[in-house]
């Protein structure tokens, strides 16, 4: 890199071949949620997974990326986030050959824990490396519009090559796809990425780590089981059991010289709105995909791999949005792009509030395209605000945080929205007698069960369960717009950074010290 007295050092192009190995990581896990929704209907033939062992399956890996996220953001800063990187990297190899070849919905739980547990040291370690590569604002705008743009294009390409291998062959075959990209960050990112570390962070405080996985864990599952059979003794204990210890690690944070979580980055208004505004945009985007990618299959019958094709106008407007959103931003306040973008997804989520049944995919795959577009301009400029606003020294431990509250929005999204749907689809089909019970739990049961009715029968089973299904997708839509509305509010009445092109960039406002050189750099 270059530097003068004057200006940041500018990234050269081992950075820029460093930013496309950490573009790995990402397009992996972005692929790897995509793939695993088109396969739900796949999973539920095979294994017969209950529909809370469904839920768990599709949730706990982002359950344990969340739990983990804050202790490994602090992890890599401390051991060398290449390091931390190349660790998960194999481990994330291995769990999900793991998942490859489970044959029962319990071993694949466990192997979807294995993979969050390792997802959880890629996306802190890639984002704060990207923070340490690139100092100068502009650049580093760039760098995180690629970072975005690769996730956008998992998101793409999930369900086509997803789709393609469940039309070929067997479910399992989705987790295949995270091995050639870990093994090729194996052996590029020694090659390629250099080594940073805070050489002035303490050691890692386990206290803080057991508290930080014990506070997260026990809300998600209180709230995911409250959303799924209501207000229980057992579930509203977690939910205390969980706030209890998040209150005993915040004093514990407080109390400690080399905190797990740095709580003076939450002093900042702008970075406080941030990490809100993405956790509440992802919880609906997540209930949002997943029911939009069991519509498309089990109401408007397609195959895996033409689901996946209807997704691509979304991907596509996601990507668009995401690369055009920095360019706006230096023309723009950032939080005015960021709106605008929040209102386009409410748009969205007010065309799938008024689907029904009967009115085709065409609205459905229009609906979720707005809301992709809405959400590209937040998750670009929403990170680089969130990870920018930290010393370059603290960057893993921002990092993990936006990538927390992410992580944990979609981990909500699906249980909380994905039980909610649940109970309105319960709710609402009518199911013949002489059906098995497993065709009031969920469509995709509900669709096996028909094939072994009379055809009167079955006509008015499905009618009935695409109809309750359907249902559910409304009140996501509902709940999507409102929360899309209020977060376009708080972004545009709080959010005061400049545009970018206005002089320091949206990461070097309101106290963060970003032209602060890197400590502890290693070629």
């Amino acid at each position: 890199m270059t530097t003068d007295a004057d200006t940041p050092a500018q990234a050269g192009p081992r950075e820029w071949l460093g930013l496309a190995v950490l573009a790995l990581p990402t397009l992996l896990l972005s692929i790897d949620v995509s793939v695993l929704h088109l396969a739900v209907p796949h999973i539920s033939a095979a294994l017969d997974p209950s529909a809370s062992q469904m839920l768990w399956i599709i949730d706990i890996y982002g359950f344990l990326i969340a739990g983990f996220l804050v202790t490994m953001g602090t992890l890599g800063d401390r051991i060398g986030r290449r390091k931390l990187l190349l660790i998960g990297a194999a481990a994330f190899g291995v769990a999900s050959l793991a998942a490859v070849f489970a044959n029962d919905p319990v071993t694949l739980i466990a192997a979807r824990a294995a993979m969050g547990l390792a997802g959880a040291t890629l996306m802190p370690s890639t984002l704060a490396l990207i923070m340490n590569m690139f100092h100068d604002a502009r650049q580093r705008g760039v760098a995180i519009a690629v970072w975005v743009t690769m996730f956008s294009v998992g998101i793409a390409l999930g369900p086509v090559v997803g789709g393609a291998m469940l039309e070929y062959f067997w479910w399992g075959s989705v987790f295949l796809l995270g091995v050639p990209i870990m093994a090729l960050l194996l052996v590029a990112g020694p090659l390629l990425l250099p080594e940073y570390r805070d050489e002035q962070a303490g050691g890692l405080d386990l206290t803080s780590a057991a508290l930080s996985l014990a506070a997260i864990l026990p809300v998600i599952y209180g709230l995911k089981e409250i959303a799924n059979d209501g207000f229980g003794a057992i579930p509203v204990a977690a939910v205390v059991v969980g706030l209890v210890v998040g209150v005993l690690f915040i004093r514990r944070q407080r109390s400690l010289e080399s905190p797990l979580m740095d709580l003076a980055l939450f002093r900042t208004p702008t970075f406080r709105t941030a990490l809100v505004t993405l956790l509440l945009s992802m919880l609906v985007a997540g209930g949002t995909y997943l029911m939009v990618t069991q519509y498309l299959q089990l109401v408007g019958g397609l195959t895996p791999m033409k689901a996946g094709l209807w997704l691509l106008p979304a991907a596509f407007a996601l990507i668009v949005t995401a690369v055009v959103s920095p360019m706006a931003a230096s023309r723009f306040r950032p939080a005015y792009v960021v709106a605008v973008g929040l209102a386009v997804s409410a748009v969205g989520h007010l065309t799938l509030f008024l689907a029904d049944s009967s009115s085709g995919i065409a609205q459905v795959v229009v609906g979720f395209a707005f809301v992709y577009a809405g959400g590209g301009p937040l998750i670009a400029l929403g990170t680089d605000i969130v990870v920018g606003s930290a010393p370059p020294e603290r960057a893993g431990g921002a990092a993990a945080l936006s990538e927390t509250s992410t992580e944990l929005g979609m981990a909500l999204g699906v249980a909380l929205l994905g039980s909610l749907s649940a109970a309105v689809y319960h709710a609402g089909v009518k199911v013949p007698q002489g059906a098995p019970e497993y065709a009031g739990d969920t469509l995709a049961g509900a669709v096996d069960a028909a094939r072994g009715l009379s055809a009167e029968a079955a006509s008015g089973l499905l009618a009935s369960a695409r109809d309750a299904f359907t249902d559910g997708l409304n009140i996501i839509g509902g709940i999507g717009a409102v929360v899309a509305v209020a977060s376009a509010v708080l972004v545009a009445l709080v959010v005061k950074l400049p545009p970018t092109g206005a002089g320091e960039g949206a990461g070097d406002s309101e106290g963060a010290a970003d032209g602060a050189a890197p400590v502890g750099v290693e070629g």
